[in-house]
């Protein structure tokens, strides 16, 4: 499913993720770490793919567009987990 996020809630996701998590998420999808986090902002296309996230300038760092939001409602899972 295709959603549209700021890069800034993006990366507010990223960081507050479970120790682990990135490590957790690149298993369950059968990604490498650095792919994973490509997905949330990253640049490392050396140790990692790119995820079908397309950038565009804006406010709150821009606008970001996800192909797919599977890893975004995994990482929202872990979160919410960690909370309760």
């Amino acid at each position: 499913m295709e959603s549209k996020i700021t890069f800034n809630e993006l990366r507010k996701i990223k960081d507050s993720l479970p120790d682990g998590s990135i490590k957790k998420i690149a298993k369950e999808f059968d990604l490498t770490e650095e792919t994973v986090r490509n997905y949330f902002g990253g640049a490392n296309y050396t140790n990692g793919a790119a995820v079908g996230i397309h950038m565009e300038p804006g406010p709150n760092g821009g606008i970001v567009l996800l192909d797919d939001t599977a890893i975004l409602n995994r990482a929202k899972e872990l979160i919410h987990a960690e909370t309760v």
